[in-house]
């Protein structure tokens, strides 16, 4: 068995690896990594990160959002959004994004991973999971990158904050809101 089998043995598909991980199971990581890559064992997803791509009927499958993700950051801590969610609030935004938002403790900016867009935000704290208050008080974050006009979303979003449990949605907006949009739920829920 050749040294580049046996790092093979350690590749799980699906999974994403970092340079530094492949380097513990190769003396010549660099020329195992051209390797594997030629043969199509792994992917390039960015620089010095790499896809094991799970094999389906379809072809290989790509890497899931979160695993790239988890892979760029070396963290787990971190939450996946899509800007297109907001769309299920009903507050009129229509709109369709090609870019996940990624809101971390650690990276800042907009990278490409697998072909696939992300926005990378900082932020010093973040919900385990996605709410419709978390969502209501991003979309008052981010107003100003919509496409829809302020005006009759923030109309729609006052109708929605009504709708809502107000005691979650004022916690939402003091954990997670700018100062405009901490504002703006304080005079809304202080209103009804």
């Amino acid at each position: 068995m050749t040294t580049l089998d046996e790092l093979k043995k350690y590749l799980r598909p699906g999974r994403v690896y970092r340079r530094q991980e492949l380097a513990q199971w190769s003396g010549s990581v660099d020329r195992h990594i051209k390797a594997l890559l030629d043969e199509g064992t792994l992917t390039k997803v960015s620089g010095g990160l790499y896809l094991r791509p799970k094999d389906t009927v379809f072809g290989k499958a790509p890497a899931e959002e979160a695993a790239l993700v988890a892979g760029f950051l070396k963290d787990d801590r971190f939450l996946l959004a899509s800007p297109n969610a907001y769309n299920a609030l009903g507050v009129g935004t229509r709109q369709l994004y090609d870019k996940m938002v990624v809101y971390n403790h650690k990276r800042h900016g907009e990278f490409s991973l697998g072909g696939r867009k992300f926005d990378f935000r900082l932020k010093p704290s973040l919900p385990k999971k996605l709410t419709r208050e978390f969502l209501l008080v991003d979309l008052v974050n981010n107003i100003d990158r919509l496409a829809e006009s302020e005006q009759e979303v923030l109309a729609r979003v006052k109708e929605q904050a009504h709708v809502l449990r107000a005691s979650h949605l004022r916690r939402a907006a003091q954990h997670y809101g700018n100062v405009r949009t901490r504002k703006f739920f304080s005079r809304e829920l202080h209103a009804g």
